[in-house]
């Protein structure tokens, strides 16, 4: 690179980081687009709109009935965020809780009344009912003989309703006879037909405009519920949590960078200041492109963020270890930065993709939380990719070629004696076999004398709502400092949530089921504290926000998530013993943070799932480069008997890579530890034990797994 292409390099990538920063703190235009304010927040960051349905109909609706409705209306509501809440309310009322709106009424009418759907005939024949459908969706095609765009919607039917709709199109088609849908008795579409439709996917012709088609797709989606509802009240309500909880969470944050930047800065030296560079425009990405992809942002996204942080210097440390390691050869700074990049490319891709496989796949799969997790986790995936592969290559051959050419500005590697880590497989594979069994141990012991195997909270559990109108109008912030420690004295549990309903003194207090006698006590400690009239407070049954068909489906998405993440090493490292062995790695990562939950009784809420998703993402990344760095040395290997050495080897090679990686992100999740609020520092604690756990594993666990299987199957097959 020529002097006055880097000096133009670095000018750019200046007042791209200055742009960035400019846009994330400020916005561009009167609207301040991309401004870190103008993200999407969650219920706990910015409140929303919660809207009470009732049943009606029928006077005692089924436990089965209640659960498929509230799963159909969580994969709806998740079109407004993937951070609502739908959850059961009483015996027969269902709440909806949407975040980052004001106006009740709009989603009233863009969500619709959700009531009986059905198909008729023109001879009044029932053809189908919302339960035959499958998806509606409003779209575009080209017609046949226009040739022009029309809007229309694409419904997709159940295999049974794919079955009685080709019958009842059958008869329809030889005269072009409409069929009626029809929506709590009144015609909301008549579409004729015409032709016999087979396969169970329709298009509905003639909308005039997209609009339309939209609001018709959503009367079908609505229209498909079991339970007929109607609504009951709408509220707006305040954030979950204060501004002094956003305020620490963001200061944690800046001093978490602080400590990374200035690692980074004295460990690597120029390379080092680089990487910082590039990782203030990675934030800044982050910001802009949270807004892009409209992604709802809560209190642990933004903690998911501020990890992020921290492992987004990884793809350096591997890169900068590798530069240090060609000087030590002898080779030229130039020659060194060149090849390093080279060789740490395959430990990079191979790590970032096993775990953006892992986000997709939940992006399909999970929903609420989980997708909305997988979204910011691609995200972050991609960002630091990119910072990491062409920023920081950029800003270093710009630095050299503007003559910091000095192997002092750089670092050089040491030799390193190859340490024995094999020899304590007996030592290491016993212990994490004891820390596991006592962690199904403490699940046991728990449930045996609280019921539970773990400290489930109110996303996985349930409890009481309570409605409590207060006399004068308080703050969050003086709801937590004066209400909640009083609450949980008379609970004896501190797993509180509570909420401001907009526009009056009403506050919701969420909590564990309480009984007859703790509601009174409550009560009664209300009005002697605040003067309440008791005769106001109301108290409600509540459902888990996180419901049983959302924990199976965050099951089901993490194990295909497991299951491609393990093709996919098992063909970039031909050797399906390095998939095995990295999957049983990850999964003792799991546990192991498990046991962790069990024992220290840290409450398992909607921050878990992010937590153990973050660990799999972290664990099988560290595992990746241990991995490729076996791979690059069996390539010089001829002898059998120097199986040991090179996984020894390698190990030892990657050792400063697992320490700094740990300890960056460290530096982030302690920062939340010390300075967050209770339920950041809930999700930081067991982060901190992953983080440890997957250094732990992939260092002493991972190699020895493939070795032994290496070996093991090497023999079996001799014989």
């Amino acid at each position: 690179m020529k002097k006055n292409r880097a000096v133009i390099t670095l000018l750019v990538m200046i007042l791209l980081l200055g742009l960035l920063s400019y846009t994330a703190v400020w916005g561009i235009g009167a609207e301040k687009m991309g401004a870190a304010q103008k993200i999407k927040q969650g219920l706990d960051l910015a409140g929303g709109v919660s809207i009470t349905y009732q049943v009606v109909g029928e006077e005692d609706p089924s436990e089965s009935d209640m659960k498929d409705t509230i799963y159909k209306l969580q994969r709806r509501v998740e079109g407004y965020s993937t951070e609502a809440q739908v959850y059961q309310e009483g015996s027969d009322r269902i709440n909806i809780e949407i975040p980052g709106v004001s106006d009740a009424n709009a989603i009233l009418d863009e969500l619709g009344k959700p009531g009986s759907l059905y198909f008729m005939s023109s001879d009044g024949a029932e053809v189908l009912t919302g339960e035959d459908v499958a998806d509606a969706r409003a779209g575009t095609q080209q017609d046949k003989m226009m040739g022009n765009n029309q809007y229309v919607v694409q419904l997709t039917l159940t295999e049974e309703g794919a079955t009685k709709f080709a019958v009842a199109t059958a008869l329809a088609a030889p005269n072009h006879d409409v069929i009626f849908i029809m929506y709590d008795g009144m015609i909301v579409s008549m579409p004729s037909v015409n032709e016999e439709i087979k396969d169970g996917v329709a298009v509905i012709t003639g909308m005039p405009s997209y609009e339309e088609a939209e609001k018709l797709a959503s009367t079908i989606r609505i229209g498909s519920l079991k339970l007929e509802l109607e609504e009951l009240r709408s509220n707006v309500v305040g954030a979950q949590l204060g501004s002094e909880a956003i305020r620490t969470s963001l200061t944690a944050g800046a001093v978490g960078m602080g400590l990374v930047v200035l690692f980074m800065v004295v460990v690597y030296l120029l390379p080092g200041v680089a990487a910082s560079l590039a990782l203030g425009i990675y934030v800044g990405l982050i910001v802009v492109l949270l807004n892009a992809f409209d992604i709802t942002l809560t209190l642990p996204g933004i903690a998911g963020i501020i990890l992020s942080i921290g492992m987004a210097v990884d793809a350096n440390v591997i890169i900068f270890a590798r530069i240090r390691e060609e000087l030590a050869t002898g080779k030229t700074v130039q020659s060194a930065m060149k090849i390093g990049f080279q060789k740490a490319l395959s430990a990079i891709i191979d790590g970032n993709v096993t775990t953006l496989i892992a986000a997709l796949v939940l992006g399909v799969k999970g929903s609420g939380s989980v997708k909305g997790f997988a979204q910011t986790l691609a995200l972050g995936i991609i960002v630091s990719m990119f910072t990491a592969l062409f920023v920081t290559r950029m800003l270093l051959n710009a630095m050299y070629a503007l003559g910091l050419k000095d192997v002092k500005f750089y670092g050089v590697g040491k030799e390193k004696k190859t340490w024995n880590f094999l020899s304590k497989k007996a030592v290491c594979f016993a212990a994490s076999i004891l820390v596991i069994g006592a962690g199904f141990v403490c699940m046991g012991i728990n449930q045996s004398s609280q019921g539970d195997p773990l400290n489930y909270s109110l996303e996985f559990k349930g409890g009481t709502s309570t409605n409590i109108t207060f006399n004068e109008d308080m703050t969050i912030e003086e709801i937590d400092a004066e209400v909640v420690p009083l609450i949980e004295e008379v609970t004896g549990d501190g797993n509180v949530q509570t909420q401001k309903v907009s526009g009056s003194n009403e506050v919701i207090i969420k909590t564990r089921t309480l009984s007859v006698e703790e509601r009174e006590a409550m009560n009664a400690r209300l009005a002697e504290r605040f003067g309440v009239d008791t005769e106001k407070i109301t108290a409600e049954t509540i459902s888990s926000t996180i419901s049983s068909e959302m924990r199976s489906d965050a099951v089901i998405a993490v194990a295909i998530a497991a299951v491609c993440m393990l093709l996919y090493i098992w063909f970039r490292f031909k050797d399906i013993r390095f998939a095995a062995s990295a999957v049983i790695a990850l999964l003792h990562d799991v546990l192991v943070v498990l046991a962790f939950y069990a024992a220290a009784r840290v409450s398992v809420g909607s921050t878990f799932i992010a937590c153990m998703l973050t660990i799999v993402g972290y664990s099988i990344n560290a595992t990746i480069v241990i991995f490729d760095r076996i791979r690059e040395n069996l390539k010089g290997m001829k002898k059998k008997e120097g199986l040991l050495e090179v996984v020894n080897m390698s190990i030892t090679q990657t050792l400063s890579r697992s320490i700094f990686t740990s300890l960056t992100t460290f530096f982030m999740v302690g920062a939340l530890f010390v300075m967050g609020v209770t339920s950041i520092r809930e999700f930081a604690l067991p982060l901190m034990v992953g983080i440890l756990c997957g250094t732990y594993s992939s260092i002493c666990l991972a190699g020895a797994l493939w070795y032994v299987m290496r070996t093991g199957f090497a023999r079996k097959a001799a014989n």
